[in-house]
């Protein structure tokens, strides 16, 4: 159940909700397990209505009926937005506080914009994006991206490291292969675009096939190209995972966090998983402090 709830529509709303009056109501509207379900809904049903619109046939059929419910679809998103904007109560620009909140206020903006026939196909692409909304809804969405995020820093230095070595690679490929296979090692641009290839892991046995008749030992070729996919694909490509996986573990870390801090500010106490912790910590000190009262009692008698 918690998995559905946003927290991007969350945020903030704690404080209002336990408020009466029009805050109270619009907080306690969207942070409903109902409301998070129908916005989800919603934005999936607005994805598949835009690619119902690319059949020409039903387009020609029922153009207005299409459009009459991408309308509709655009009022129903500015309504839910009006509804967590209001959430906030007297300080409404909290609501732009959260950077998913302002993901989708930019995305149902940039929809309201008054395209003109000849920019059709940039509105269809903007509707399109209304789709990737679904990422604000969904938290296990929002902890991949956010991890993405945060590893961005860190694969830029594996991404340089790995462009060290196609570079290494490419100009070793060119001296080595530019002769006897021009189409694959000539230039080094077309040697570090053969190398894209190879690390892609296809076809790269026909290529290194292709120089055995220049190197007849084929010794050369073959600790070519299986080093560099040692290095491209079995060892830097597996640091991006590592990366990945580490920037995973800090948003769901940061997440816990916030979602720890929204308790405490609607309830003034921490989770229940924090207070089993804490129970834990207190009979385990007790337990000690048991034992160590039976040792004294022993070294007396």
């Amino acid at each position: 159940m918690q998995e559905t709830v946003s927290k991007s529509s969350g945020a903030g709303a704690a404080g209002p909700a336990a408020a009466g009056g029009f805050a109270g109501w619009c907080a306690r509207v969207t942070s409903a397990p109902g409301f998070q379900r129908a916005v989800i809904a919603l934005i999936l049903f607005a994805g598949l209505l835009v690619g119902a619109e690319t059949h020409r046939p039903w387009m020609e059929a029922h153009g207005n009926f299409f459009h009459g419910l991408d309308r509709l679809v655009l009022l129903l998103f500015v309504a839910e937005l009006a509804l967590r904007v209001g959430a906030q109560g007297a300080r409404p620009w909290r609501f732009l506080h959260d950077p998913w909140n302002v993901f989708d206020a930019v995305i149902v903006g940039v929809c309201l914009l008054p395209f003109h026939t000849e920019f059709a196909a940039v509105l269809r692409l903007v509707r399109v994006l209304r789709v990737l909304r679904l990422v604000t809804a969904v938290p296990r969405l929002q902890l991949l991206v956010g991890a993405l995020i945060k590893s961005i820093p860190s694969m830029t230095y594996v991404a340089l490291l790995l462009s060290l070595v196609f570079y290494v690679y490419a100009v070793a490929g060119v001296a080595v292969f530019g002769a006897g296979d021009p189409a694959h090692f000539g230039t080094l641009p077309s040697a570090a675009l053969t190398l894209f290839q190879v690390v892609t892991m296809e076809g790269w046995t026909e290529i290194m096939h292709a120089q055995f008749e220049a190197h007849p030992g084929r010794v050369l070729p073959v600790a070519y190209f299986l080093s560099f996919i040692l290095l491209g694909t079995m060892i830097i490509l597996n640091l991006f995972i590592g990366v990945i996986v580490n920037g995973m573990e800090e948003a769901r870390q940061e997440m816990a966090d916030e979602e720890r801090a929204r308790h405490m500010a609607a309830t003034g106490r921490v989770s229940v998983g924090d207070d089993v912790a804490a129970l834990r910590k207190q009979l385990a000190a007790m337990q000690e402090g048991l034992s160590a009262l039976e040792r004294r009692l022993k070294e007396r008698e």
